[in-house]
């Protein structure tokens, strides 16, 4: 819920040192996630085949995330 918050916050932004900040938070809450899943591939609590899906997931969304941040700093979109 953290991700996407920061992004619908960061894009209410004026000003794009405002709009990047709240980007990077939401880059932050991913590495969080990806952490959680981590701990919990290694306290066995979800098995290999689920982590490896939801790292996918995390991959994807990183990679969106970082697309975006570039933009936003590159062309001043927003």
């Amino acid at each position: 819920m953290s991700i996407p918050a920061n992004i619908a916050e960061g894009y209410r932004r004026d000003g794009m040192a405002d709009k990047l900040r709240f980007m990077n938070i939401a880059q932050g809450s991913l590495e969080e996630c990806r952490y959680y899943i981590l701990l919990s591939k290694d306290l066995e609590y979800i098995s290999l085949d689920v982590y490896n899906n939801l790292n996918d997931l995390i991959e994807e969304t990183s990679r969106l995330l970082n697309a975006y941040y570039k933009a936003i700093k590159s062309r001043n979109i927003l």
